[in-house]
């Protein structure tokens, strides 16, 4: 397939971010806007606005979040842990600001990738690509790994304890079976992936909802002070200790740009897709708070978890709360997310990599740029974004304990990628580029980019942050670092040595450009209509 050709004019399907809502755009004005940013239509458009918030809201799945990460929180910095969620959702909220004017400019399949081409220029977004995708891989791995530990406990017997905890090998079978099964229900196209991330954020909600005022009224054990209440099993200094905490927020708030992923499949996505970007930060950051309260205070024995003793306490928690039985429930609507979540990535990792080979910048871009005829999926594209997740699931059943180390270089390379994003955005707007699209901050515009720059260095900063104690090897230690260094270093030198945006002729660096012209169509309309405003070019 070859590249397409570079064109910078705008087509009168173009949105323009003026005052007051207009009517969404029809199937054949997104096309028209999507020929002008120089594509052809080739996805359905079947994910609504709710559809849209929900693939994003089970990418980021406050209830996985909290469930993995509600032990280490308390054992590290005890109940204060919880305000990472309030520091972390605040700063994630003003990058969601910076994606939605970019996204709303140009809606376009891939998101990060595209987002920093327009911005910026094709080298640049070649290497924001490479991390997030390396990120995503990962994201998709260690989801389905975490899930294990739950999927056993649903299927253990009733005489069994509560938590179980997966052998090896149950982890490796458990974590294929997941990402085969949401392969498969990928590969039947948007409308699927929209209706189970839909049933995911129903039962997100009614699980964190329904559960969490059950807990809070009936099974209350502990005091609303534990969340002020410092002290660390695994730090002398409590400084170390909370910032080392700070992971209960950063691996949290990570999935809302899957919204962007799939703009091609969204119905007048300009509009549509900011507002699921805020919604899945701040429905998200909520639902989380409230998860951890309600788990936090109905804890029976809470000072195991503190110590560190208790390593999986959720089941045991709701053991004691709603029985064997609600148990049983709770954790299949915790499974349920976990199978959502691992889609939903599945799908922004294959749309990243078909926008990538779609602009011939790409291994193998003939083949994962295609898209299937029946579903409308990139379904090579799919294939090819589970083969290292099976790869790392096979390296992690023998050596189990690389689980965490994978995990904490995904997260460090993931914020690495949003930064790549912020900075181009911030380099442009100093350049003189306001956001043409139906959304933008306006004259707040500079001081969001700057805070969510700064919040994102600040995230970075967290996530390199040394692990560990003394005693604890060097690598073990720096290792977030050290292999976000090694893929970085290993990206740049196929960058510089295969030279492969030299062979895109898809547009690059017309965020300017594009713009004015959206401005200027949209002058020109609205002297024509006889002083009514006109939202469309």
């Amino acid at each position: 397939m070859s590249a397409p050709e570079k064109d910078t004019s705008v087509s009168r399907s173009a949105h323009v971010g003026t005052a007051g809502a207009s009517r969404p755009a029809s199937s054949a004005e997104d096309a028209e806007l999507l020929a002008a940013l120089g594509y052809e239509q080739k996805f359905d458009r079947k994910v609504s606005l709710w559809g849209n918030f929900a693939l994003g809201f089970v990418y980021l799945s406050p209830l996985v979040g909290v469930v993995a990460l509600f032990a280490v929180g308390l054992s590290t910095a005890g109940g204060p842990s919880i305000f990472w969620i309030c520091i972390v959702g605040f700063g994630m909220f003003l990058i969601s600001l910076v994606f939605g004017e970019v996204v709303s400019q140009f809606p376009l399949a891939g998101g990060l990738y595209q987002w920093v081409r327009r911005l910026w220029n094709g080298r640049f977004a070649w290497f924001t690509a490479w991390t997030y995708i390396c990120c995503i891989t990962i994201g998709i791995t260690s989801t389905a790994l975490f899930s294990s530990d739950f999927v056993a406990s649903l299927f253990a017997g009733t005489s069994d304890e509560p938590g179980v905890s997966s052998t090896p090998g149950q982890r490796l079978y458990i974590a294929a079976a997941l990402a085969a099964v949401c392969l498969l229900c990928n590969c039947f196209g948007t409308r699927t992936l929209a209706l189970i991330s839909k049933i995911g954020l129903a039962a997100e909600l009614i699980g964190i909802v329904l559960v969490g005022l059950y807990l809070l009224a009936f099974e209350r054990h502990n005091s609303l002070s534990i969340f002020l209440q410092t002290g660390s099993a695994s730090h002398e200094s409590y400084v170390a200790a909370f910032i080392a905490a700070s992971i209960v927020g950063l691996f949290l708030f990570y999935g809302f740009e899957a919204c962007g992923e799939v703009a091609e499949e969204v119905p007048d996505p300009a509009r549509s897709i900011p507002r699921a970007m805020q919604l899945t930060v701040v429905v998200g950051g909520l639902a989380a708070l409230f998860a951890f309260i309600g788990y936090a205070l109905a804890a029976p024995d809470l000072a195991s978890i503190l110590s560190g003793e208790d390593t999986n306490p959720i089941p045991g928690i709701l053991q004691n709360a709603v029985g064997t039985f609600g148990t049983k429930i709770v954790l299949a609507v915790i499974v349920t997310s976990f199978i959502a979540g691992v889609m939903s990535q599945q799908a922004a990792a294959s749309r990243i990599v078909f926008s990538f080979a779609r602009d011939n910048m790409f291994p193998g871009a003939r083949v994962f740029s295609r898209i299937s005829r029946r579903h409308r999926v990139p379904m090579n594209a799919l294939l090819g974004v589970n083969v290292a997740p099976l790869l790392i699931f096979v390296f992690v059943y023998y050596s189990p304990d690389s689980l965490v180390k994978i995990a904490a270089f995904q997260m460090l390379a993931g914020y690495a990628a949003f930064m790549m994003v912020v900075l181009a955005a911030l380099r442009i707007r100093l350049r003189g580029w306001r956001p043409a699209g139906a959304f933008t901050v306006g004259r707040w515009g500079m001081l969001v980019n700057f805070g969510a720059l700064a919040y994102g260095i600040l995230g970075m900063m967290l996530l390199a942050w040394p692990t560990g104690d003394a005693s604890t090897p060097f690598v073990d230690r720096w290792i977030a670092l050290i292999g976000f260094l090694i893929v970085s270093a290993v990206g740049l030198a196929y960058l510089l040595t295969a030279r492969p945006d030299r062979n895109s002729t898809a547009p690059e660096g017309d965020a300017l450009d594009v713009a004015e012209r959206l401005r200027s169509r949209a002058t020109a309309q609205t002297d024509a209509s006889a002083g009514k405003p006109s939202h469309r070019l």
